[in-house]
């Protein structure tokens, strides 16, 4: 096929401002010049509009490329608008080049209503750039078939997680951090409701989506009921008959995931690498480092994280004991998010993709840094079905086991620390115990546990980038207070997302300068700190 025909068949989706750049392009249509018939037109209200998301959102969806057309530097309506773009532009490039899918598929630019031929230029020159890069890899997602009657699918998921045997004795409300931060919620009345067949009132719905599955009503329960579970598998059959979940940040994340289902997508996941990291092709040990380079690049702008620490300094720790792992290099999200927002089909895809992928590559042992990645590979995966040829371990139950060996210790740390929890290891994967053997090898000025900690700690405040409301915001606030409580001055964390939320409610314009505290992942401080005697 010529390089004409094959472009013919690009997808090419424009984000049009509605001021100065559309007024060039109505030009155009007004003179019947020949518009690229592979360029589908959105009119948007302002380039500065159009989020990180909602430029992503087209390659989920299987476009080719895509152009945001906006007004100059200086003469944006809305002020800002320009320098917004450019940054939002920036940070998607980025996060495409990860991918494996180029940041040349994603351009901007800046047209006046005088400039109609250089528009049509523009586009026409995009156009051939993205013919020479090819087709997108990424094979849009197919939607569940939506079925109206779900009853059946509701008994079945209430006599799996046995929410019969429900004693309505209130533990878990009495225990649940929503409830205690003032919400009109309750998981006792939640399960009660959809075993009286009232899955679709839209409060039960409502309350299904604002869970934040941390696990501490299933670590009260007396009869052993695993709430978290019974709502995720309740929210997978909502997805099924509405197609929407409660997401935040524009459902980025999950867009993010379910593009990664594509076979095809040769991604670029270790790119960042450091230089002064080693590691092994041939090794029989890998690590899985998930997804903290994209939530680095995504919130780099509002946060400012440093989650992609974690990822390195486990990779430094493994270095110190003389491993240098094997990396993939076309790694994909370990599919926790999709699973625990219903999207449970592009779920086992991911999985199925990831464990195939470990499986060829010959490692006998995965290291996994992220508490929800483990938890996805130790407990969701062999739930699924699938074939591990590998075991799975926690950076931190690799490093005790290590360091248990002799001859390590760790320099003085001049700071006093705090711990916060992970809910997915201290409760899910009841592992509160292995990162405090960590702490107590440390030399700090002093370690002083918050009010609530180990399997009581109260979670970050969201799950799966859901349901993020003004009581998650309460609970980050409260965590917070309880870390400034203990005279700390550093927070250690052992979750990405922790850091990612904690760090969002000390933006607050009210409150932030009285809840800020400095975070550091457990695997920095060690990495800092360890030697050899």
């Amino acid at each position: 096929m010529g390089n004409d025909q094959a472009n013919k068949n690009l997808k090419i989706v424009l984000f049009l401002c509605t001021w100065g750049p559309h007024a060039a392009f109505q030009q155009l249509q007004d003179k019947d010049c020949r518009i690229p018939a592979q360029v589908k037109m959105v009119r948007i209200p302002c380039s500065g509009r159009v989020s990180k998301a909602l430029l992503f959102k087209p390659f989920e969806m299987g476009a080719d490329g895509v152009v945001l057309v906006g007004c100059g530097s200086g003469v944006c309506r809305y002020g800002v608008g320009s320098i917004t773009a450019e940054k939002n532009v920036a940070d998607t490039r980025k996060i495409l080049d990860l991918l494996g899918l180029s940041r040349k598929r994603l351009r901007l630019g800046a047209f006046s209503p005088e400039e109609p031929q250089a528009l049509l230029d523009f586009l026409n020159g995009f156009i051939e750039e993205v013919g020479a890069i090819g087709k997108s890899p990424v094979i849009r997602p197919v939607k569940p078939e939506k079925h109206n009657d779900h009853s059946l699918a509701i008994k079945e998921i209430i006599q799996k997680h046995d929410v019969y045997s429900c004693q309505e004795c209130g533990k878990c409300s009495s225990a649940c951090s929503l409830t205690l931060a003032g919400k009109q919620y309750s998981p006792r009345a939640i399960a009660n409701a959809i075993i009286g067949g009232k899955v679709d009132d839209p409060q039960v719905q409502k309350d299904v989506w604002a869970c934040l599955t941390c696990g501490i009503c299933y670590e009260r329960c007396p009869s052993a009921v695993n709430f978290p579970e019974f709502i995720r598998d309740v929210r997978a059959v909502i997805k099924s008959a509405q197609g929407n979940g409660n997401e935040a940040h524009g459902g980025f994340f999950g867009s993010l995931s379910r593009t990664m289902t594509s076979p095809e997508i040769k991604g670029n996941h270790w790119n960042w690498l450091p230089e002064d990291i080693k590691t092994d092709s041939s090794s029989k040990v890998l690590f899985f480092g998930g997804c903290a380079p994209y939530f680095d690049i995504f919130f780099k702008n509002h946060l400012a994280p440093s989650t992609l620490d974690s990822v390195s300094d486990s990779l430094r720790l493994m270095n110190f004991f003389d491993i240098h792992p094997r990396v993939l290099d076309d790694e994909r999200c370990c599919g926790h998010d999709l699973l625990w927002t219903g999207d449970r089909e592009n779920f086992l895809k991911l999985a199925k993709l990831n464990v195939d992928a470990i499986n060829q590559s010959g490692a006998e042992e995965v290291i996994i840094s992220c508490p929800e990645g483990y938890r996805t590979f130790v407990k969701d995966y062999p739930q699924a079905g699938l074939d591990m040829q590998f075991k799975v371990t926690h950076i931190h139950e690799f490093l005790e086991r290590e360091i248990s060996k002799g001859s390590v210790g760790f320099k003085s740390l001049d700071r006093k620390i705090t711990f916060q929890d992970s809910c997915r290891l201290s409760r899910h994967m009841e592992m509160a115990e292995p990162a405090r053997k960590l702490l107590a090898r440390l030399s700090p000025l002093s370690f002083t546990e918050m009010t609530d900690s180990g399997a009581g700690a109260i979670c970050c405040g969201n799950c799966a980038w859901s349901g993020c409301d003004s009581f998650s915001k309460a609970l980050q606030v409260k965590r917070l207070r309880q870390a400034r409580e203990t005279q700390g001055d550093l927070l250690v964390t052992s979750c990405p997302k922790c850091q990612v939320h904690l760090r969002c409610a000390m933006k607050d314009p009210f409150f932030g300068k009285d809840l800020e505290i400095e975070m550091m992942d457990l695997t920095s401080v060690m990495a800092k700190t360890i030697c050899w005697e």
